[in-house]
């Protein structure tokens, strides 16, 4: 573990991560203009989290301002090649104690969808909270009905832990069971390999 890790500095101090395609930086209200354009063009992720739009934006915003004061949460605007802004992530119930933090509130633009932004969006996130932060596990979670999502997650390397019945109430008041997965540090670097091979094939095509 870092010495940064262990004077808890680094799980206070929210990062630019950057990689090859894509690059993940600090949500500010500054944003708000390109995270609406971004989900006006149709949305991947949506299925399973909160989307911000023209009339709940300021709440969204509220809410995760609320939870990165608390030490909870680390907002990221995550921006394509060319800037643009294609999505939204986050670290999520973040607990230093306990070395663990989950990625979730992630959404992106339907134009990014198979481009490769996510793959490596998600080797930054997971390099950043097991390598910088000194995570003994790393938490996602998604809709049990949302088939592309846990394909996606499992591709990565995690593995399922199980299934939250009745986790939460949709916006159509409808019960969602949630799938819970994770990847704890001495599966790491095996995982790091995984996803660098998946980036791999991305090479060349914009991703």
């Amino acid at each position: 573990m870092s010495e940064q890790a262990n004077s808890g500095d680094a799980w206070r101090t929210l990062p630019t991560l950057t990689g090859r395609h894509v690059t993940l930086s600090p949500t500010i209200r500054a944003d708000r203009d390109g995270i609406l354009a971004a989900f006006a063009t149709g949305l991947e992720g949506a299925f399973h989290t909160t989307v911000p739009n023209p009339e709940t934006i300021e709440a969204w915003y509220d809410r995760i301002e609320r939870e990165q004061a608390a030490g909870r949460s680390m907002p990221f605007t995550v921006r394509d090649a060319d800037g643009e802004v294609a999505g939204v992530t986050r670290f999520l119930r973040m607990a230093q104690a306990h070395r663990r933090l989950e990625i979730g509130g992630t959404v992106y633009a339907t134009r990014v969808q198979r481009t490769g932004l996510n793959t490596e969006a998600k080797m930054l996130l997971l390099t950043h909270a097991f390598e910088v932060l000194g995570c003994y596990c790393v938490q996602i979670r998604t809709d049990f009905l949302n088939r592309r999502s846990r394909a996606a997650i499992e591709r990565l390397g995690a593995r399922m832990d199980g299934v939250i019945r009745g986790h939460v109430i949709l916006n159509d008041g409808h019960y969602r069971d949630s799938v819970l997965y994770s990847i704890l540090e001495h599966e790491w670097p095996g995982v790091k390999r995984n996803i660098a091979a998946l980036m791999a094939r991305y090479e060349g095509k914009g991703a």
